[in-house]
């Protein structure tokens, strides 16, 4: 099956850009898109044959996530924690099928000087205790922005970005604290010294131009179907977000 996670940026402004025809290029199983900033009543996403799931914010034109597939699920579940402070952005849809979970997530950012770190800790915690409660029934596919380097083949400049947002020692160490609890990080596992791969860049200084970025959006699996894993990628040459797409092709 081949799964896609791309933080759009806006769905509205992606889809100018060319998100219905890279979608319709793909033949992908499962689109799961994060930074939707928008709710399903605000525009028409023409894709055909596609069932579309949306968990949108409170506040308008702010996060949200959605699921787009040709396959019909057997549940879907959204702020699956039923954690009431995690329930209010639309960060989280779970889709269940026979044979797995697949979790989609925009993870929320510490923001600037780590004004909302104590939160984000909070959101690991609570998240990574979903995920083994689910692993205990089938295997996860997690995947989305995580909003975190984890190490510094990751991103571009390590040491002047050490300890801010995205690659500070608490972030780092809760998505270790997750992989050590039984998933697998599927890029890493297939290309685990590979560099220069990136799937965020900032709109400034010319980062994308000179590849300066961050690999910050995942797809991370159960240990136990790690070796099911044929294909991770990062699709650094489609545009339309500040984010590029991610893939993974796994036989499951």
């Amino acid at each position: 099956m081949k799964f896609i996670s791309w933080n759009v940026n806006g769905l509205r402004a992606c889809m100018q850009k060319g998100f219905i025809d890279f979608v319709n290029s793909q033949s992908a199983d499962f689109v799961c898109v994060q930074e939707t900033k928008m709710h399903e009543s605000q525009a028409e996403v023409p894709l055909e044959n596609y069932n579309k799931y949306f968990c949108s914010a409170e506040k308008k034109g702010y996060s949200g996530t959605a699921v787009f597939t040709p396959h019909t699920p057997l549940s879907v579940t959204y702020n699956g924690m039923n954690i009431d402070e995690h329930s209010h952005e639309g960060r989280m849809i779970t889709v269940e099928m026979e044979n797995f979970y697949l979790v989609n997530v925009y993870t929320p950012n510490a923001k600037d000087g780590l004004l909302r770190i104590d939160y984000r800790m909070q959101w690991e915690t609570d998240l990574r205790k979903y995920l083994m409660e689910l692993d205990k029934t089938k295997p996860v596919i997690y995947c989305g922005d995580l909003n975190v380097a984890h190490n510094e083949i990751d991103l571009k400049n390590p040491k002047t970005n050490r300890g801010n947002a995205g690659f500070s020692d608490e972030e780092r160490g809760k998505i270790s604290e997750l992989l050590n609890s039984g998933f697998t990080d599927s890029f890493r596992y297939l290309h685990p010294d590979e560099t220069g791969r990136y799937s965020w860049w900032s709109y400034r200084s010319n980062a994308r131009k000179n590849n300066a970025g961050w690999r910050i959006d995942y797809f991370i699996v159960s240990d136990r179907i790690k070796e099911k894993i044929t294909r991770a990628d990062i699709l650094s040459d489609v545009y339309g977000s500040d984010h590029c797409p991610v893939v993974l092709e796994i036989d499951i």
